[in-house]
């Protein structure tokens, strides 16, 4: 089954496959911190969507899904990115960190914190690409 992009269904297929992943949870054993990733509007999607993910010490305790306007948790990150930009980094076109560095997406929250852990990063992108996408 396909999951669309962004919807709760995704981002709850996401969660588990994050948690079943053994080289995410090596690589994100230390790794503390919860995020929100903000999918903006652009030619392809017309409205913002976010998701909330929990990550700690390699397992993703929570997702949940906000459209805009909605009231959001606060959260010590922000990876934020327009919707074809997200796919980019879905497909692995373009690297999450390297993503920041380029100006592509918007990094809110501690950057040297995020890029000691790049590994995870991308591993967070390896288990996005596990999820059976169908994309808008």
């Amino acid at each position: 089954m396909a999951y669309k992009f962004p919807s709760k269904e995704w981002i709850n297929e996401y969660m588990k496959v994050v948690n079943n992943s053994p080289s995410y949870k090596e690589a994100a054993k230390t790794w503390e911190g919860d995020f929100l990733f903000v999918i903006e509007p652009d030619d392809i999607l017309d409205t913002k969507k976010i998701f909330y993910l929990d990550l700690w010490h390699g397992d993703c305790r929570g997702v949940e899904a906000f459209e805009d306007g909605d009231s959001l948790p606060e959260t010590e990150f922000q990876y934020i990115g327009t919707y074809s930009n997200w796919l980019k980094v879905i497909s692995g076109e373009i690297d999450p960190i390297k993503g920041i560095l380029t100006r592509k997406f918007k990094l809110v929250g501690d950057k040297g914190k995020v890029m000691r852990a790049a590994k995870a990063a991308k591993e967070l992108v390896v288990s996005a690409q596990k999820v059976e996408t169908e994309f808008l």
